[in-house]
């Protein structure tokens, strides 16, 4: 969506020279930006709902407005070009206690590359792949879209594909370098998720972007894609990469299991687990702890033999392969200088561990066969 000069540009203006993630806005209060994850109030009176809705009525169609009011919130994006820089903001408008509300997340104005983001070059491996599912697991704003975005944007730069994405909204505008990049939104070119994988896999893709995986249906329909030839990107809301099956298998009833695991031990290419830490480094504000399991033969066999509690073992056994734990990322984090010990340790799962590995102490895993 692209406009005139809106009077709530110069708070997404503030966003950007703030160099902030997410606006956020709700009667009575002033406007919130999160600042290398923590919010903070801008120095302005706190708005009312007369405010509230002069603001935001001018970024709503009359497609959204109606979205808005049949279900109680719309999710799209808006375009704002400042300083011949332009930004993309995913937008969530929405009613709480009968009043209006808003979050806005900013979206890099340009795909970012692994480098920059600081992941993990092993994540090559998963773009190179004909066939097959590729899961980024993590909580809400743990960047796992932009990480996907990173991954297509390196096959778009690496191979001669057609990319497919299915977003809500979409977020990172791709410029096509040897992938041809088609982008569909839900609500604006496709009535909904479930009619949208049904056209996509008629559409001739090589690699597909599907969204999140909410219920069975989506996770079903995403992996039968994967089943028939295509690269599947998906992400889900799971803690670590291990944790992230039993995640899938509770869409499922228990005497579905056995089946859905033969299907993700034959079709998973990998599982990406992230969450988001303060940078200490000037010019950076977040920088991603990242586990990353491949789905290698040892892999597959503790999936379907259901030894899900053996796969942190599996994990770090095939860290020559190019696997990692939270606990070897968080290790590189601060032998790098990239974030703070004391940050990384209180994110760690297992915090003495982490600081027997920062004593270059091994934490040798056990048996797994």
């Amino acid at each position: 969506m692209s406009t005139a000069e809106l009077e709530i540009d110069k708070l997404f203006r503030a966003v950007v020279k703030l160099d902030g993630s997410d606006l956020h806005m709700k009667p009575d209060k002033p406007p919130f930006v999160r600042v290398t994850g923590a919010l903070r109030p801008l120095n302005r009176p706190p708005v009312d709902d007369a405010e509230m809705q002069r603001l935001v009525d001018p970024l709503l169609t009359d497609r959204l407005r109606a979205m808005l009011e049949a279900t109680g919130g719309a999710d799209f994006a808006y375009t704002l070009t400042i300083d011949d820089t332009t930004w993309r903001f995913r937008l969530s408008v929405f009613r709480q206690m009968g009043r209006l509300g808003l979050v806005a997340r900013k979206v890099n104005a340009k795909v970012p590359d692994f480098a920059s983001l600081h992941l993990p070059p092993t994540l090559e491996k998963l773009c190179h792949h004909q066939q097959g599912m590729v899961l980024v697991a993590g909580p809400t704003g743990s960047g796992k879209s932009t990480t996907i975005a990173s991954m297509l944007d390196f096959i778009n730069h690496q191979h001669r594909r057609h990319i497919i994405t299915l977003e809500d909204p979409i977020e990172f505008v791709f410029t096509e370098d040897k992938c041809l990049v088609t982008q569909r939104e839900i609500g604006l070119d496709v009535v909904d998720f479930e009619h949208g994988m049904k056209q996509v896999v008629r559409e001739d893709p090589d690699v597909m972007l599907v969204g999140e995986m909410r219920d069975r249906t989506s996770f079903m329909t995403a992996m039968q894609a994967a089943e028939t030839g295509h690269l599947v990107f998906a992400t889900i809301h799971a803690s670590s990469a291990a944790t992230t099956i039993g995640r899938i298998l509770d869409l499922f009833p228990s005497d579905m299991h056995h089946a859905v695991r033969m299907s993700i031990a034959a079709n998973m290419r990998g599982i990406v687990a992230q969450k988001l830490l303060p940078s200490i480094v000037d010019g950076v504000s977040r920088v991603p702890a990242v586990e990353l399991m491949l789905y290698t033969p040892v892999v597959q066999k503790l999936v379907i033999e259901a030894q899900d509690d053996k796969l942190a073992s599996a994990i770090r056994i095939g860290a020559g392969e190019g696997m990692q734990d939270f606990t070897m990322s968080l290790k590189g984090l601060v032998e790098t200088e990239l974030v703070d010990r004391q940050v990384a340790i209180e994110a760690a799962p297992n915090a003495d561990e982490l600081k027997m590995a920062l004593k270059g102490i091994s934490i040798m895993a056990g048996g797994i066969l």
